[in-house]
């Protein structure tokens, strides 16, 4: 029988989630803050919510970020899978260490340099600065990230599993389509959550990127809070804490019950 962990690395283990989690969780109860100073508590109120229903500006940039989280997150999957199926089932082509580089570019690039380089390209392009824009930053930046979730699965996959589709009279585009992506389907899953989650948080690609009528909600958040910070702020960031955790506790009920089926 193991001996349980030791006094230290539980006190250690308490301090460390404290201090990652107590500034969410004071952030969570502030936003039912009726005071409209975020540090003095002037009772439980939900008027900051309600008042978020009533900004337009608000809520403009929160449907275009997630407008822009959907697509970006889309495109940045798809052309990541097609990117980690090259560079798992190819090892040897012409220009091989330049694309594997420009995968992994934007991960080691500061994202002021990879939103500098892309307002340049737009400006010469003659490209006018909005939505598309944006969604074409976005999936720049995430593509890297989606393309070394699924390369880390296709690594394990068992190709023999595929090469028997094709023996069965499958073409590569059908072997790949209904045995290997429905085996690699939740690390797909996972990429797009991630390269999602990515663009709802990015900031600084956006702002390179964006134009009129365009304002993402981190955007349009740190604008406010560079003239003070307004309880309806803390009411739209525990919004955002509630639908990434409601999306992690769906991906893993959905996991879960996938292994269960196997």
């Amino acid at each position: 029988m193991r001996p349980g962990p030791s006094l230290f690395n539980r006190i250690a283990v308490g301090l460390g989630l404290l201090f990652l989690y107590a500034p969410i969780v004071l952030l969570v109860v502030y936003s039912f803050n009726a005071s409209k100073l975020v540090t003095v508590w002037g009772g439980f109120s939900t008027r900051w919510y309600q008042a978020l229903l009533h900004d337009d500006q608000m809520l403009a940039a929160a449907w275009t970020t997630l407008r822009v989280g959907l697509a970006s997150a889309t495109v940045a999957t798809v052309l990541g899978t097609l990117a980690a199926f090259a560079l798992v089932r190819h090892p040897r082509f012409a220009g091989r260490t330049l694309f594997t580089g420009m995968i992994y570019a934007p991960l080691v690039l500061p994202e002021v340099i990879l939103g500098l380089s892309l307002l340049l390209l737009f400006v010469s392009l003659g490209l006018p600065r909005g939505l598309w824009t944006v969604t074409i930053g976005h999936a720049t930046l995430t593509l890297c990230y989606a393309a070394v979730v699924i390369q880390a699965r296709l690594s394990s996959f068992d190709i023999s599993l595929e090469e028997a589709a094709q023996d069965l009279g499958c073409t590569p585009t059908q072997a790949f389509l209904q045995v290997t992506l429905p085996n690699i389907a939740p690390a797909v899953a996972a990429a797009w959550m991630l390269a999602f989650t990515l663009s709802l948080d990015d900031l600084v690609v956006a702002s390179f990127t964006s134009g009129p009528g365009a304002t993402t909600l981190p955007m349009r958040i740190y604008s406010q809070v560079r003239l003070g910070v307004n309880p309806e702020i803390n009411a739209v960031s525990t919004l955002l804490i509630g639908m990434v955790a409601c999306g992690v506790i769906a991906a893993y009920v959905g996991q879960r019950r996938s292994t269960q089926r196997r």
